[in-house]
């Protein structure tokens, strides 16, 4: 294919949503970039804000059929819930666009084996995420330490590019900008 995925993964809090969000929005007429919009067995927010992933609901029950007649490039199951990129971003790819995805760590090696991938892992320290996390109001603070206890490492081999979310979300988001340009 002779576009390339771009991936961009963290800790829950990291920013990922947040800085996706500002880059859509800057990127938006600039036709190399398309950004991928994750299928998700969640209702849709009913409460839309920076921060929250406009996703695509889907029903378990739809969700397992879009999959066994192959609508998705990757999918996984995390944190109860079961997430899906269309297979469209394929055309995209061939067209040789850059294709921006939110994915887990669980499916990055498929990805590299199946595309140009590259990653950008969006970091924050471990109080930072804790205090976002806290804010979000979802999960108790037991709830928190947990989920930032089970990040997993990412596989060897990939090519990453960390993006420092410590400060601002705007100075994150111009870091995430410059390494999606210079993808």
């Amino acid at each position: 294919m002779a576009g390339r995925l771009v991936t961009v993964v963290g800790a829950s809090g990291a920013g990922k949503d947040t800085l996706l969000g500002v880059a859509r929005e800057a990127l938006a007429g600039d036709a190399r970039f398309v950004f991928a919009q994750r299928v998700i067995t969640r209702p849709a927010e009913t409460n839309p804000h920076p921060g929250i992933e406009q996703h695509i609901p889907m029903s378990e029950a739809a969700f397992a059929e879009a999959r066994e007649s192959g609508a998705f490039a990757l999918h996984w199951p995390a944190h109860g819930l079961h997430y899906g990129i269309p297979r469209s971003i394929e055309a995209e790819l061939e067209a040789g666009r850059i294709v921006v995805a939110n994915l887990s760590r669980a499916v990055l090696a498929e990805a590299a084996r199946r595309y140009n991938l590259r990653v950008l892992l969006v970091t924050a320290p471990r109080e930072v995420l804790a205090a976002r996390l806290a804010a979000r109001g979802r999960e108790s603070m037991a709830e928190i330490a947990l989920r930032l206890s089970r990040e997993a490492p990412l596989p060897e081999g990939l090519d990453v590019v960390e993006v420092a979310n410590d400060t601002t979300p705007e100075e994150g988001a111009q870091r995430l900008l410059a390494a999606l340009k210079s993808a």
